[in-house]
């Protein structure tokens, strides 16, 4: 009887230890779905060179944060232009705090379904940056820029649908 009690506690350990390993795989692996993106982290003289480019391929780059209504609201245009448009490279900058990633950032693209390439821009002297990217920015956020080897155009505000952002595209690199 003694024996059979410890091969059934034996066995019962065992089914209990492997419930808890499938648990903690599970829990892994939901949580890589949110670490496994990449977010570098720039300050103004790494991200100055993504500004610009000696290449006809067009280029837009959007200044947001998620504290931001209008920046929030306007992302879902960029990830259907970004969707239908593979040719074109998107990049966010956000203006989060750097200790938010891991916690608000990457939860957050992850919840609005975000695929873009995005990039914290960590540089605390914004009045010399904010400048050096277009000396008519007011600091207001989004602010956006459109770009390719030949042409260059700056939006301060949102684009209120796909047309509205597909126009200023347009305007800016197919008609010039």
């Amino acid at each position: 009887m003694n024996k059979m009690k410890l091969h059934f506690f034996l066995v019962s350990f065992l089914m209990v230890q492997l419930s808890f390993a499938q648990v903690d795989s599970t829990k892994s692996a939901s949580n890589n779905q949110i670490t496994d993106m990449d977010i570098p982290v720039y300050n103004f003289d790494s991200l100055a060179p993504l500004l610009h480019t000696t290449s006809d391929k067009i280029y837009i780059v959007n200044f947001w944060a998620m504290w931001c209504g209008p920046c929030v609201k306007e992302l879902p245009i960029f990830e259907a232009y970004q969707k239908n448009n593979p040719n074109v490279e998107i990049i966010l900058v956000s203006l989060d705090f750097t200790e938010d990633i891991e916690t608000k950032l990457k939860p957050f693209l992850k919840k609005k379904g975000i695929t873009s390439k995005v990039i914290v821009l960590d540089d605390p002297d914004a009045n010399t940056w904010i400048d050096k990217v277009d000396s008519n920015w007011s600091g207001a956020i989004p602010f956006t820029i459109i770009f390719n080897n030949k042409n260059r155009s700056f939006h301060e505000g949102d684009f209120k649908d796909m047309q509205d952002f597909e126009t200023k595209i347009n305007n800016t690199i197919k008609n010039k």
